[in-house]
């Protein structure tokens, strides 16, 4: 592909707010009488029959399938096997990430579209194109990747209001990274998951997801904590998962998540949530730009003020050593967006980025 050539990826459609999840059957529609849902067993539990009456109601005949555990390459396989040959004509994915990008993995075994329904707000999957598969260990093999976006994307309010505030503390976290890294990608050679140079709408996309978030995210957060819709929550759904997504498949990826390459691996900070590893990550990215000190301070009192994490002991990594922040630096350097930095770095400076946020944090 040419060098100058480059890509702009989106949903066909983005549909959002209060009771959005009723417009599932006419968008489900336009694809065949008989869709696939695959859902997080909870949800089905608690809104199954209100998801079929939906379909049945769009005069459709639903292929419903409860998905848990991880997202591999033989769960895909089951999922296929478990239609009997039958090849419907969307995938559904209803719930949080894993059952999106278990929809996505059939929707790419089968060569068909997707439709993504979160009904949390705790990353940007829903708007993306890229599947995370995993082994039985959960150790990320391979980040695959649909012939093109999710079709169409439906965000119910309701049901992100209802859910714990813990998942959109997560998806601010995961959001706020996108600017610094995308504009990290512009500034060197960096490519998009698309394999292109990022596009300036791609960098707009990522600025104003970052300012959305600084202006409305604490106050969607308190509207989530009283289980209420508001429009400061319906600014930061839509920067969390529409406007995140945007900006990093359309401007790229850069040292935030490659650090979430040791993170998994590290003691006590392997459980955290994704959401709050890249929260973490942003600090260490500003802090190996060079940023000054008053920058990075800001940051760290805005993390504070959404109880994002600043530190690896509020990761779970209670008095990490050097030998621990040392390997977390050496996985960092094996991540393939790393080198979208617009400057070489070594395990070293990626270590010793590490240890001015703790010292700025502490």
């Amino acid at each position: 592909m040419s060098p100058l050539r480059k890509i702009f990826g989106a949903p066909h459609r983005y549909i959002q707010g209060p009771d959005a999840l009723d417009e599932l059957g006419k968008v489900a529609a336009t694809f065949g009488p008989s869709p696939v849902v695959i859902a997080d067993a909870f949800i089905l539990e608690k809104m199954g029959s209100r998801i079929e009456t939906i379909l049945r109601e769009a005069e459709l005949t639903p292929v419903i399938r409860a998905f848990g555990g991880e997202i591999t390459y033989a769960a895909i396989d089951a999922l296929e096997e478990s239609l009997d040959g039958a090849v419907p004509g969307v995938a559904i994915g209803i719930g949080g990430g894993k059952s999106l990008d278990a929809a996505k993995g059939l929707a790419l075994k089968l060569d068909i579209d997707v439709i993504t329904v979160p009904t949390i707000a705790s990353n940007d999957s829903p708007t993306s194109a890229s599947i995370a598969m995993y082994d039985d260990h959960h150790v990320m093999i391979s980040v695959d990747r649909l012939k093109r976006s999710p079709e169409a994307v439906i965000v119910d309010t309701n049901l992100i209001a209802a859910a714990p505030a813990l998942f959109l503390r997560a998806g601010i976290g995961d959001a706020l990274s996108k600017k610094f890294e995308a504009d990290a990608c512009l500034a060197g050679t960096g490519i998009t998951p698309f394999g292109t140079r990022p596009l300036l709408t791609g960098i707009v996309i990522a600025d104003a997801c970052y300012r959305v978030l600084r202006q409305h995210s604490a106050a969607a957060l308190q509207s989530v904590e009283r289980g209420e819709v508001s429009e400061a929550l319906e600014a930061t759904v839509e920067a969390v998962i529409l406007m995140s997504g945007l900006g990093f498949e359309n401007g790229g990826l850069s040292l935030s998540h490659s650090l979430t390459r040791g993170l998994v691996k590290a003691r006590g900070a392997k459980n955290a949530i994704h959401g709050q590893h890249v929260a973490w990550g942003v600090l260490v990215q500003l802090a190996a730009e060079g940023r000054p000190d008053a920058e990075l301070v800001d940051m760290i009192a805005f993390h504070r003020s959404l109880e994002l994490a600043t530190t690896l002991q509020q990761l779970g990594m209670e008095n990490p050593t050097g030998p621990e922040i040392a390997e977390i630096a050496d996985w960092t350097t094996t991540a393939p967006h790393l080198k979208n930095l617009p400057f070489a770095i070594t395990a070293a400076d990626v270590a010793a980025a590490i240890n001015r946020v703790e010292r700025l944090a502490a």
